[in-house]
């Protein structure tokens, strides 16, 4: 059997050299750039790992113009990502109560134990339309479809669970 010589940044001594004369320079560069130090060694590592599983498409004389482009792209999707993840924590309500008042926060919890105690307080027909319409948004048709009655009676429940909410609840929409 032949053995495949390695050439260029496949060889062993070759790319072991290249990565000591680099990787400080690199990881450098990325923590300058990015400004987390544990970011910039771990993208740095990725970025030589790449070099190595592609050493055999990469000549060496492209190898560093390799090795910083695909540790400024890893470092760019890695911002992506936690911009997405900042987005998504946003959209959830994570960070709902800042800037509000403790009084706002403490009279808002106390509306919602009051608005639940009254739909708890309904009829099991007014409660699951009412429910159907507010809290799923279908539309009255809809609502006499699943319970199997007509659209008057949906009405009606539903016109009596608003009656009854706002004598418990002042100010109910």
């Amino acid at each position: 059997m032949k053995k495949i010589a390695l050439t260029g940044i496949c060889e062993e001594k070759m790319f072991s050299a290249f990565f000591s004369k680099h990787a400080k320079t690199l990881r450098n560069y990325l923590f300058y750039k990015f400004g987390n130090e544990d970011q910039a060694e771990d993208v740095a590592q990725e970025a030589f790992i790449k070099l190595w599983q592609n050493c055999a498409d990469v000549p060496p004389e492209k190898a560093r113009s390799f090795l910083y482009t695909v540790a400024n792209n890893t470092s760019l999707n890695h911002i992506a990502h936690q911009k997405v993840v900042l987005q998504y924590a946003k959209k959830t309500g994570a960070n709902a109560t800042d800037g509000q008042s403790p009084e706002f926060l403490m009279e808002e919890e106390q509306f919602k134990i009051k608005l639940q105690n009254a739909i708890g307080g309904l009829t099991e027909a007014q409660r699951t339309a009412f429910l159907l319409h507010r809290i799923d948004g279908k539309k009255y048709h809809e609502i006499a479809d699943i319970l199997g009655i007509s659209i008057k009676a949906v009405e009606k429940r539903i016109h009596g669970a608003l009656v009854e909410l706002r004598k418990q609840i002042e100010n109910i929409r």
